[in-house]
């Protein structure tokens, strides 16, 4: 197998990177229990975007070409869509196509069902509604075909394929139109609902304890420090699969004895967490421009045209935007599934690196096209996939707890990874999670109405 990382020494880097309104919303007094006493958070004071740091709206100034104004408003902006989201994705059930943003702050917020008699109540949440044919549902199914006829017949000359929400409809990258085609016919899909795009662009893996920080692997190549995570009592911290092996030994950016790979799963996923030693503290941070910092208090996934920005040891800090989730690549080492693609641009070295909304985790830098010079293109592997697999909690600068042990199906609890539409029993009443994350101690249910309704 070709290496994964950037190589020190004179080693060459690796290139190969019914209406809706029937359905009902709860009223606000019918949709909560009694809170505790005192007002309840925003969605943007909960998920912190409304208090920004200063190297992270620099970048947002630089990257999207925003003024100071645009970018605090964009990130506030972000926030509350993400609630209305969840709310209109739960409401809507089956007939739910899919949301995501708009606009040079993400003023507008568009929500996709198959049904036109949903479209008023859509409207009254705040959002554009677009009727489209297919669900959500219908398009994740016709993705997996594509998963599954790689898996069957290879797909050496067809570089990705994702769900494209805002077209509705999957996509399909490849060298030619033919390889795209024979893809396409192995899943058993009909080729006019697929769009292709020909491009000789192939994503290639970025390999080349605060997030961005160059590590070592094996004192030959190098990657970057994702997320500080914890195990019990072990710290440690999440990167990229390609990056290392079970087993594999890391030094930090100083050269000292660091740690050890515990798990790394690559291709398939694009994961891994090492183990550190006691000389090294692990933190919240994630390394911004100038040396400065970001402090991580949660995980909450982000909205298709939010804004994200990554951390890494060769380019350092820059933004761009989320273009679809649940992506596909075809790394000539091998294929990943469930990646982020973005327009955030990256090179060797910067693999593993942290990507974050605002101050929330996103995921670990895995490869891409392009680079910071001419722009390119950067997929992540969300990090909430990567704490649920491993069994890992997020370091944060909120209050902590270990991940729950035993069954807590029914129960929530502080460390478990909750996908949007899960249920969970709280204070013996039934909560509906309206966006994807790892729960934290002060993200209680009957406290935090951006991430929970009951139902």
């Amino acid at each position: 197998m070709a290496h994964r990382h950037a190589v020190t020494g004179r080693r060459a880097a690796l290139t190969a990177l019914g209406a809706l309104l029937a359905t009902g919303f709860p009223s606000a007094v019918a949709a909560e229990p009694a809170p505790p006493a005192g007002p309840l958070p925003s969605t943007a004071h909960t998920l912190g975007a409304d208090r920004p740091s200063a190297p992270l709206l620099r970048a947002l100034e630089r990257d999207l070409g925003l003024t100071r104004a645009q970018a605090s408003r964009r990130l506030i902006n972000e926030a509350e869509a993400g609630t209305r989201a969840g709310l209109l994705r739960n409401a809507l059930g089956n007939r739910f196509a899919g949301a995501w943003l708009r606009g040079t702050t993400s003023q507008e917020l568009v929500v996709a069902t198959t049904k036109a008699t949903d479209v008023p109540a859509i409207k009254a949440q705040g959002a554009k509604a677009a009727v489209v044919k297919k669900t959500l549902r219908d398009l994740t199914a016709a993705k997996q075909k594509l998963d599954r006829a790689a898996a069957r017949v290879g797909a050496r000359d067809t570089h990705l394929w994702y769900v494209d929400v805002p077209t509705n409809r999957v996509a399909v990258e490849a060298r030619t139109k033919a390889a795209a085609a024979a893809l396409i016919k192995a899943a058993g899909l009909d080729g006019k609902g697929v769009g292709v795009k020909v491009t000789a662009d192939r994503p290639r893996l970025l390999a080349d304890i605060t997030g961005g920080d160059a590590y070592y692997i094996n004192n030959a190549a190098r990657c970057s420090i994702g997320f500080s995570v914890t195990k019990g009592a072990q710290q440690g911290f999440a990167s990229a699969g390609h990056c290392g092996k079970k087993g594999d030994t890391t030094t930090g950016f100083d050269k000292t004895a660091q740690g050890t790979f515990q798990a790394s799963t690559f291709p398939g996923k694009d994961m891994s967490w090492v183990a550190v030693n006691d000389q090294w503290s692990t933190t919240a941070n994630v390394r911004a421009e100038g040396d400065q910092k970001v402090q991580i208090t949660g995980s909450v996934q982000a909205l298709v045209g939010a804004a994200v920005c990554r951390s890494g040891s060769t380019t350092g800090w820059h933004c761009g935007s989320i273009e679809q989730h649940d992506t596909s690549v075809s790394y000539a080492q091998g294929r990943v599934d469930g990646l982020t693609r973005t327009t955030v641009c990256a090179e060797p070295g910067d693999s593993g690196g942290p990507f974050v909304a605002g101050v929330q985790a996103q995921g670990v830098t895995s490869g891409g096209t392009g680079d910071c010079s001419s722009g390119g293109t950067t997929f992540y592997q969300p990090i909430n996939a990567l704490l649920s697999d491993f069994g890992l909690t997020l370091k944060t600068a909120a209050v902590e707890s270990a991940p729950p042990r035993g069954d807590v199906t029914q129960a929530w609890a502080v460390g478990r990874v909750y996908e949007a539409g899960a249920t969970v029993l709280h204070a013996g009443v039934r909560y509906r999670c309206l966006q994807t994350h790892q729960a934290q101690g002060a993200w209680a249910p009957t406290r935090t109405p951006a991430l929970w309704r009951r139902v």
